[in-house]
Parts: C-alpha cells; sequence; structure tokens
C-alpha cells in the first residue's frame, strides 16, 4: 500500500477536488494555492468568478453532475480517485514538484510503493536491450521491488511483463478508457489481473498528446527511488524521464551500449554524466542504498503566505501594475517580489492566483515564478 496519509475527503469533498482540478489554468501549485487561500475546494469554487473576473478570463468550473459522472465512470473501470493526504496517495510522489492533487488509480493494494524502480528506454528496444529489461525486471522483482514504467512499446513492455508476478506500476498519459497504445490494453490488464497497479492524473476520455507524455513520465520518476535507462537515443523520451529524476533528486542508472546503435547514444551519454553504469539488478540495489526521496527533498513546499488569508481585501490594481513591472520571464522566489515591490503577502498571493489563473505566469517548483513565455 502507500504511504500513511493524514486525511480521508468525504464525498461531498472528493467531488468539489475534482471539480476544481478539472477547471482549465489550475495547476497542481494554483490548486493548493486556491485552497490555502480559501480553506476549502468548495469555497474556491465560489470565489473563481470574481477571482477570474478580475484576471481577465473567464473560467469554467466543470458541474457537480460532470464530476458525479467521471467518478461513477471510473468505478465501471475498478479505478478510484485518490487525494493528495489520502492513505493510498503514493507517498514518494509528495516529494515531487507540482504533484497530482488527485490520482486515478486501479489495483495497487499488495504493491510495496515504498520500494520501486523505474525502468524506461527506446520504444524500438533491440532484442538484447528487452533481454536486458526482462532479466533487470525479474531480478528486482525477486529482490521485493516494484516495477514502475509507462506502459509504451518496447523497454517498458517488457519491464512490466517480467515484473508481472512481483509487482508493477504503469503510469497512463491518456484516462483509463484512452490506453495508448491500444496493442498495450492487454498488458494493462495483466497488470491489474497480477495485482499490479494503473494511474493517470487524465480524465476519462483523455486522448493523450504529445506534450502529456513527459507529464507522464514526472510521474514514472517522482513514484521510483531510481530510475533506469535500458536503451534511448539521444534525444528521447526516455532521457527526459531521467532529467526529471534527477530534479527529483531520485537516482539514474543506465545500461552501457555500443557506440555503433543510435539507440545506445542516451544511454551512454547518462553514463558520461554520472549515471550509475549497469550490469545487472545488483547495481541498482546497491545504488540506491538507502535512497529515499523524504531523505533530501530537492523541493520546498509550494510557497503561501503566512498566517490567516480568508477574507482579506482584494488587492489594488496599483498594486497589480507593481507586480507585473517586477515579474519576467525568468524565475524568482516570491518573497523576494514582496520584498521588491511591498506588496503585503496576502496581496500577493490573491494577484499571482489571478494572474496564474489568467495564463500570465507560471510557477517553477513552487516556490519561483515568472511571466510565461509565449
Amino acid at each position: 500500500m502507500a504511504g500513511r496519509g493524514h486525511t480521508t475527503l468525504t464525498p461531498a469533498q472528493r467531488i468539489a477536488w475534482l471539480r476544481l482540478v478539472r477547471t482549465d489554468n489550475i495547476g497542481p501549485v494554483t490548486f493548493r494555492q486556491l485552497l490555502n487561500r480559501f480553506g476549502s475546494a468548495e469555497a474556491a469554487i465560489a470565489a473563481l468568478p470574481d477571482l477570474s473576473k478580475r484576471a481577465g478570463r473567464r473560467l469554467e468550473v466543470i458541474g457537480q453532475s460532470r464530476a458525479e459522472d467521471e467518478i461513477a465512470g471510473l468505478s465501471r473501470y475498478g479505478a478510484r480517485l485518490v487525494a493528495q493526504g489520502e492513505p493510498d496517495y503514493p507517498r514518494h510522489l509528495n516529494y515531487i514538484a507540482g504533484a497530482p492533487p488527485l490520482l486515478t488509480m486501479a489495483g495497487g493494494d499488495k504493491l510495496d510503493w515504498q520500494r520501486s524502480v523505474g525502468i524506461v528506454g527506446a520504444r524500438n528496444a533491440s532484442a538484447a536491450g528487452l533481454k536486458m529489461t526482462r532479466l533487470l525486471a525479474g531480478e528486482l522483482g525477486g529482490q521485493g521491488y516494484c516495477v514502475v514504467s509507462g506502459l509504451a512499446r518496447g523497454i517498458d513492455s517488457a519491464a512490466h511483463r517480467a515484473a508481472l508476478d512481483t509487482g508493477t506500476m504503469a503510469v497512463l498519459a491518456g484516462g483509463f478508457d484512452c490506453i495508448y497504445p491500444q496493442e498495450n490494453i492487454p498488458l494493462a490488464h495483466d497488470i491489474l489481473d497480477h495485482g499490479g497497479a494503473l494511474l493517470t492524473e487524465m480524465p476519462l476520455g483523455w486522448e493523450p498528446r504529445a506534450r502529456d507524455f513527459p507529464r507522464r513520465n514526472r510521474l514514472v520518476s517522482g513514484l521510483s527511488l531510481g530510475v533506469v535507462v535500458v536503451e534511448a537515443a539521444k534525444r528521447s523520451g526516455s532521457l527526459i524521464t531521467a532529467r526529471l529524476a534527477l530534479e527529483q533528486n531520485r537516482e539514474v542508472f543506465a545500461v552501457p551500449g555500443s557506440p555503433l546503435d543510435p539507440r545506445a547514444e542516451g544511454g551512454n551519454a547518462l553514463i558520461q554524466q554520472g549515471a550509475r553504469l549497469v550490469t545487472n539488478a545488483q547495481d541498482i540495489i546497491e545504488g540506491l542504498g538507502n535512497a529515499d526521496p523524504a531523505r533530501t527533498a530537492l523541493f520546498d513546499p509550494e510557497w503561501q503566505p503566512e498566517g490567516e488569508c480568508v477574507g482579506m481585501a482584494p488587492p489594488a490594481e496599483s498594486e497589480r501594475l507593481r507586480l507585473l513591472e517586477a515579474l519576467s520571464t525568468t524565475p524568482v522566489e516570491v518573497d523576494e517580489l514582496i520584498t521588491q515591490t511591498g506588496i503585503a503577502p496576502h496581496a500577493m498571493q490573491v494577484l499571482l492566483l489571478e494572474l496564474d489563473l489568467a495564463g500570465q505566469v507560471e510557477w517553477s517548483s513552487g516556490q519561483l515564478v515568472g511571466l510565461r513565455h509565449r
């Protein structure tokens, strides 16, 4: 099971969280800022019309019935919504930037979510790469590790299949009813039938797009103590996963390959840059040692003002202009903006919320904010 949580949402709260999460321009950081500002998802939803009006962008919160339909639809797939802070929420995800407030999950009741290793690699994998993947995943499973991957063709599929009996998690880029590639739908069923897990942050009916795969990759690495790259070209999604793992303070491993094989260029480059070279599963186990994302979390929690903010008067237009003048596309700490502009913390929070809802700013980690690149 996942790490121990502190709260359990009521059905009404879960619907309100879902409605807020599914609203355009409300990402994980903005979601938590809204909850901090207004105290609950219900109150945030009630405040959004005024907030979005001041932001100059009308935001449409999905209706209660649509949220209820999604929850009912998920139940038909044997899936459930898990909120951050609940007992089933994967503990390792609490230590990544922009952790999803809500995850859709199926299965996983018997998995050891604490001892998990990501295995990723090329879709057009070589026979040798597939064999190495099967060996690594099988041996890691035999040592009690759960294998995490992205259900893609090639290395991902081989890793999942080799770990079916010992435990594997597949992270989807789309909704539960839009598994990609379609040829891996039977594999997804096999994972659940063997006690593994499927999870995604995307809604039902969501067909994965190109930009959704890096989002998925950050969860593959975030769920893992470390990530193993078996085969990867110079510019590939697997290298994105490795970079994300480094940003999340996870261990990175790579299997070396022939310099003549383009599929080995990425892994070999990672080794040159300091990734641990892997020849067998024991190399990975030794490299993980006492790895735990909680030991040195790279990112601070999302910025929030100290003290009570509920019921504070809205900021003045002059403060908005001062903030816009101080911002640039280079991310800066919110506390630095407060010092530069003289804007009170509670007013700064509201202004940043409004600009975020309008699509004018974006967050890095959760402590840094800058103007969105156009």
